[in-house]
């Protein structure tokens, strides 16, 4: 597929604000792969190209959390192959499996997890004590990284919750560790679309260049004063906003649900 030089421009415009998003609260994907697809991309080459450019967006917010010394890459190591080996879990089983059920399911979790930081304990940069242990965080991170692998919205938005609501980390200690977790089941997610041929290079690319700036900026913004400020909000609004697209996608079953339950 062939673009003109301001196609180009605006996706990487949308990839340096998804960047940004991503690194304080996750959901960027929610402003790049409609942006792809309204550049006329497929959706399948959309979402692995959106894989390409969100990696490297990743890997830069992962660094700049790292040289500011807030990850604990010894403890998360397991954690993140455990993402890892979720993630490549689910890119297999979405070729075999109807991922639409998933369509109907993911709004009703996107409501709680901002229903959780809206009425729940205020989250705050000062740790609390842990609910689970180590175990549980490797089994919950396969998990949700399977998730990422098989469907994938919101995936950094809930491992972010898990971390704060059930082992006591701080927003902004939670949105760093995050970032680490996200890369794992991205890179996993990212090798299986490449080996189907699904990546558009190109594109990919200069959208990566942009998002790695967004990164920095972002991740920059979580480590200021205002960090836990601004991610907890920010969570909130990507979490309703992208529980808004799905349920107007057409064909959602759980609109389809509550239509008949009504009707």
């Amino acid at each position: 597929m062939e673009f003109g030089f301001e196609v180009f421009a605006l996706l990487a415009l949308a990839a340096f604000v998804a960047g940004t998003i991503d690194a304080l609260a996750g959901g960027g994907g929610l402003i790049t792969i409609p942006a792809l697809m309204a550049a006329g991309i497929p959706p399948v080459q959309a979402i692995a190209t959106n894989k390409l450019q969100s990696s490297f967006g990743t890997t830069s917010a992962v660094l700049a959390f790292a040289r500011q010394g807030r990850i604990d890459f010894r403890r998360f190591l397991w954690p993140a192959v455990g993402a890892f080996a979720g993630s490549v879990g689910g890119a297999i089983a979405i070729q075999l499996v109807d991922p639409s059920f998933l369509a109907g399911l993911v709004p009703v979790l996107l409501v709680a997890m901002a229903s959780y930081f809206l009425l729940g304990p205020k989250a705050s940069e000062a740790e609390r004590h842990a609910r689970l242990g180590q175990a549980a965080l490797v089994t919950i991170m396969f998990a949700l990284g399977f998730y990422d692998g098989f469907f994938g919205p919101g995936t950094g938005s809930f491992m972010a919750t898990m971390l704060v609501a059930l082992f006591g980390f701080g927003l902004v200690s939670a949105t760093a560790h995050t970032k680490l977790l996200n890369l794992s089941s991205n890179i996993a997610a990212l090798a299986t679309l490449v080996i189907g041929g699904q990546v558009l290079w190109t594109v990919g690319l200069v959208m990566a260049v942009a998002s790695i700036a967004g990164g920095q900026l972002g991740a920059h913004l979580a480590l200021g004063k205002a960090g836990a400020r601004l991610i907890r909000p920010l969570l909130v609004v990507m979490s309703l906003a992208l529980t808004a697209k799905l349920l107007m996608e057409p064909g959602n079953p759980l609109v389809g649900w509550v239509r008949g339950l009504v009707g």
